[in-house]
């Protein structure tokens, strides 16, 4: 399987007409106005914020694109805030790897383990989340790992416990069914997080169970999960 087939779609492989491309990118943003925000209760969420409410002139890392909700409500606690869109910069990588991997086989070049998923992985893991160690109180990981390849899952959570100070958290989310559809996430007020339809990104890869998410943050001294009747599974990690 190539590069780009873990990401949505052929575009990048097969490009369509340009008249085709403003069809589908017309008919992708009508799909997403239509659906309209999820509003759900978030146990993990509370607990989130618990644990955070005697940090002074915290720092929290947001691993979905900028919500401007979620910056002002931290913020408003005394928070420095920072975001890097971890899904978006896993497909960039993706792309910049299937081209360097083109450019290798016109150049007659082999390609073996060095364009395998672990050495891929191992490369995204190097480049991103470049933050000294113990920066961050806390991380909201969303439902990140449900979309990445298995292989880029384990260094990326490593990293993160790197990047946490101790007694710091992340709060993760993960999909106990197939989604329905792909959403971005923001927090709405201290109990409720927002689902927001958006253009996929990836296609939803696997489920993972609660002892996969047990053996993924084992380093964690503490691990708690909320199940939800919306098949979604809340974690709260503390390091």
């Amino acid at each position: 399987m190539g590069l780009l087939d873990k990401l949505l779609g052929d575009q990048e492989r097969h490009p369509a007409h340009p008249a085709a491309r403003a069809r589908e990118a017309a008919a992708g943003a009508a799909t997403s106005l239509a659906a309209a925000p999820v509003l759900r209760p978030s146990n993990s969420l509370k607990d989130f914020l618990w644990h955070l409410s005697d940090v002074q002139n915290g720092h929290l890392l947001d691993l979905g694109p900028v919500s401007q909700f979620t910056v002002s409500f931290f913020i408003a606690r005394g928070f420095k805030i920072y975001t890097e869109d971890l899904l978006r910069d896993w497909r960039e990588h993706l792309v910049g790897e299937e081209k360097r991997l083109r450019a290798a086989q016109v150049g007659g070049a082999q390609s073996g383990e060095e364009f395998a998923m672990p050495a891929i992985a191992a490369r995204f893991a190097a480049a991103s989340l470049q933050y000294p160690a113990a920066t961050f109180h806390a991380i909201l990981l969303w439902d990140a790992c449900d979309y990445m390849d298995a292989d880029a899952v384990a260094p990326v959570v490593a990293r993160l416990y790197e990047l946490l100070r101790p007694g710091g958290a992340v709060l993760g989310l993960f999909h106990s069914k197939r989604p329905e559809g792909f959403y971005r996430y923001r927090v709405h007020d201290k109990e409720n997080i927002e689902l927001l339809p958006a253009r996929p990104l990836f296609q939803h890869i696997r489920i993972l169970q609660n002892r996969d998410l047990l053996n993924l943050f084992s380093g964690f001294r503490t691990s708690k999960t909320f199940v939800g009747r919306d098949q979604l599974r809340e974690g709260l990690f503390l390091k």
